[in-house]
Parts: structure tokens; sequence; C-alpha cells
């Protein structure tokens, strides 16, 4: 399972000229990735350590801050580029088994009490956000 990370100032997902997950403070807009060898262990690994990364101002951390997370599914974090012109997406999880990797993962951020928004899974989504720092990491489990 691998995120990218930013730390943001507001972010949200439109689908269809439609808000449909929101931050309106600041917090962190987390585009995941699902691996297809990911175990079953990978979604509640990714939301501790999402949960309690130290990323936010001051070195704080969702947890201790109770800022909101946006997370949105992206599959081509699992693009191959390294031959030819066109990524290869095989190494990304099937729709299915994708979509419930990153359900877990939500449910297991809000079993730790977070504040998540989501995107809307296979949707064409625009993601647009405010860039904190700017501050973007890569997280992987």
């Amino acid at each position: 399972m691998r995120a990218v990370v930013s730390r943001v100032s507001w972010a949200r997902v439109v689908v269809d000229d439609a808000v449909v997950g929101e931050l309106t403070e600041p917090g962190l807009l987390v585009l995941l990735g699902v691996h297809r060898d990911d175990g079953p262990e990978a979604p509640a690994a990714m939301a501790r350590k999402l949960h309690e990364l130290r990323l936010l101002r001051d070195e704080r951390s969702c947890a201790e801050t109770g800022a909101g997370l946006l997370v949105v599914s992206q599959f081509t974090l699992y693009g191959d580029t390294r031959k030819g012109r066109r990524p290869s997406w095989s190494a990304a999880a099937p729709p299915a088994a994708a979509r419930d990797a990153v359900d877990a993962v939500v449910a297991a951020l809000r079993g730790r009490g977070a504040s998540v928004a989501e995107g809307e899974f296979g949707a064409d989504m625009r993601v647009e956000s405010a860039n904190d720092g700017p501050f973007t990491v890569l997280v992987e489990v």
C-alpha cells in the first residue's frame, strides 16, 4: 500500500460538479494506492501511520490535533513507466480488492477517532487543494 500525503490548508474532491469530500481546515490529503499483493494487515498499518505521522505544523499528527484527512483512491500510484511510453497498471490491485482495502483504511482511521472525508471510488474526480508548505511525502506499508 502506498500513499502520497500532502499537508493542506484545504482540499476537496468534485465529481460531476458536486463536492463529494472536503477538508475546510488544515489537514492531510491522502492519495492512496493499493498493491495487488497487499495483505489483510496493510489497511490497519496504513491507517495507524497516517493518523500518527507528525506532518502537521509544529511536528504534530492528526491524532494529536484532530485534523481531518481526505482519502482519495488512486490506482495510478502503482503505474510502472520503466518500459515503453504507456504505464503498466499490473501492480495495482483489481478494483474490487482496492475498493475493499481503501474502505478498510477509512474504517480503521474512523475507528481511531479520525475525521475522514473521502473521494468517490472509480469516479472521474477533480481533486483541488492548497498545499501547505508545500509539504508532501510518500508513505508505504
